[in-house]
């Protein structure tokens, strides 16, 4: 059976986690910000059962801090951190070579802000040729009027606009897959 070329698959998915970082969460409305590091969390977690890679930026560390631990505890010891000052992850040193080095075309974007740092990576992507999945319940910006106007602009220049819930699905395809009870209990 063919499927459609816009569903993910654990194969060809890569997921980029964007600025994650406790100072710049607490900028958010609380409980926006609760529901995006809870949904990144199950990704990431699921990430690590189906073996797709993961990246993570951080927005000038030495001022905005680490990456939310919650996340980062989760992560494999490997996972690569590209530090940034530019606002779209592509212009971080090396970022770009790594996303194309791991062959992979179906990019899963979470983090935060949605209208600054995830909006400008997503198009950058786009623009290189890679297919751009937005996590809207994984992402945020401090203004929900930015976060929703930056989904539109993403939907109107191509990007997928997608939840959590449709990724872990997507990537299992199927209630027989070995670790869907385990991506089912990410669930909350």
């Amino acid at each position: 059976m063919s499927t459609h070329p816009n569903l993910l698959s654990p194969n060809t998915s890569l997921l980029i986690i964007v600025d994650l970082q406790t100072k710049l969460s607490a900028a958010m409305p609380e409980t926006e910000a609760e529901q995006m590091a809870a949904n990144v969390r199950s990704l990431v977690e699921a990430s690590a059962l189906l073996a797709i890679p993961v990246l993570l930026t951080e927005q000038y560390p030495q001022g905005l801090g680490a990456t939310d631990s919650t996340i980062a505890e989760l992560l494999a010891e490997d996972t690569l951190i590209f530090e940034k000052t530019g606002f779209s992850c592509c212009a971080a040193e090396g970022f770009t070579d790594n996303v194309a080095n791991t062959d992979r075309k179906q990019i899963i974007l979470v983090g935060q802000e949605a209208h600054v740092c995830v909006l400008q990576t997503a198009l950058e992507l786009m623009a290189s040729g890679y297919q751009v999945h937005v996590v809207e319940d994984a992402i945020c910006s401090r203004k929900a009027e930015h976060k929703f106007y930056a989904l539109q602009r993403l939907q109107q220049q191509g990007a997928t606009i997608t939840n959590y819930e449709s990724v872990l699905f997507e990537w299992v395809k199927d209630s027989t897959h070995p670790d869907f009870k385990k991506i089912s209990g990410l669930l909350h």
